[in-house]
């Protein structure tokens, strides 16, 4: 069959460790052969984020701008043990951060589903579908360790000059200091990207915070939510006959166990970092979650919502067999190339990333599946540990005849 044509590109942000091998062999098997492959190549790999002093990371996100869709491979977001081993002249901050921060966008995770694993939590029927505010917090945060006797203090200077000013500790030993803040643009960003995701799939809409103890902070994000919600959507909830409610973030995770599932719960950035790893497990594996970030103006940038998976990448180095799990970054390309093809209605586009995910799912559903699953196969079904190559080349051979 003719390759199928783009005639747009998607920006594409290459990575790091075991996910950049993955990458390639995505490429290679399910990718190239099919499609005339039209992408603005970044690559993110920390090496490169060293040499260019992390300038790519903005460029992509920039080019994500101008071209509206994005695919993502994980990255490093190194530690001073990174630092140590890459040699880096700075310990740089997170891509996805940076990314988020440019985009101003929320980042939506929800599990893929296959009838021969089902959920550590029992009751769990449906999909939990994270909603991940992508701006500020902590992963923009300014840190600082004092080592002596001092009074660490919050200074905010107006445009007038006038300074508020008020003490954070008295530090009677060393210790460690951290700023962090968001703005009410991008928070305002955030509850409508919810709202208006929760009415296009009908889903209810759950917000947890911890406004009990940060009564400033975290309160502005539930005040906003309320009055966006109060003022633009309630309407439209109670029309579809589908909720929106606040809970404190110690309480949504109470309920998020009792529940069914089938809902969006929203979070805040580090929140949601955690909780959807949290969610992603639970459903069966971290490389079993979808990830979109969606900004206000209608990008989307398509990633894996897992790492690098560091120890499978030294031992594909020693040149020992991997059986990591690819599904998550399939997704990420699927995803991406049918939304390019939304944009460009491009039918055969859309219909390629449909038929993909498609054969991933038969792929799982005929057995074949990677060690991490493996382990979670409910009793009755037959599965049959592959190693990574081969998992992405079974894949290939039903892609194949769904095509044909």
């Amino acid at each position: 069959m003719a390759k199928i044509k783009m005639a747009n590109p998607i920006v594409e942000m290459d990575g790091d460790e075991m996910t950049r091998i993955l990458w390639k062999m995505i490429k290679d098997e399910l990718i190239y052969p099919f499609v005339d492959l039209n992408t603005e190549y970044y690559d993110l790999g920390l090496i490169n984020r060293e040499n260019t002093k992390d300038q790519v990371t903005i460029d992509s996100a920039n080019a994500t701008k101008k071209y509206k869709v994005a695919v993502k491979c994980a990255t490093i977001t190194p530690n001073k043990q990174r630092v140590e081993e890459y040699n880096l002249s700075e310990m740089w901050k997170s891509p996805n951060g940076t990314i988020r921060a440019i985009l101003d966008g929320t980042v939506f995770r929800a599990p893929i589903l296959i009838d021969s694993v089902k959920p550590v939590v029992k009751n769990w029927k449906k999909p939990i579908t994270i909603a991940r505010h992508a701006y500020g917090d902590v992963y923009k945060a300014t840190e600082m360790r004092v080592t002596d006797l001092g009074k660490a203090e919050l200074v905010f200077t107006d445009k007038n000059g006038v300074e508020t000013r008020q003490t954070i500790y008295d530090f009677e030993c060393g210790g460690v200091l951290q700023g962090q803040y968001n703005k009410d643009s991008s928070i305002v960003s955030f509850a409508h990207s919810c709202f208006k995701y929760a009415i296009d799939t009908k889903q209810d809409l759950w917000f947890s915070t911890k406004d009990t103890i940060s009564k400033k902070y975290d309160q502005t994000f539930k005040l906003l939510f309320e009055d966006i919600y109060k003022r633009e959507y309630k309407a439209k909830f109670d029309e579809l006959g589908i909720e929106y409610f606040y809970t404190l973030i110690d309480d949504a995770v109470a309920r998020v166990i009792r529940s069914e599932g089938g809902y969006i719960w929203a979070c805040k950035n580090y929140d949601g970092d955690v909780m959807s790893d949290m969610v992603s497990t639970a459903f069966g594996s971290l490389a079993m979650m979808t990830s979109v970030l969606v900004s206000p103006e209608g990008n989307y940038e398509y990633e894996a919502a897992h790492g690098t998976v560091t120890r499978h990448y030294y031992k594909y180095l020693k040149g020992e067999e991997t059986s990591t799990n690819p599904m998550a970054t399939i997704y990420a390309w699927s995803g991406a190339l049918r939304k390019r093809g939304e944009f460009d209605d491009n039918e055969s586009l859309i219909d390629f990333a449909n038929k993909l995910e498609e054969a991933c799912i038969a792929t799982l559903d005929d057995g074949i599946m990677t060690k991490d699953l493996v382990g979670l196969v409910e009793p009755g079904f037959k599965a049959t540990a592959v190693n990574s190559l081969d998992f992405i080349k079974a894949i290939r051979t039903r892609l194949e005849t769904k095509l044909n």
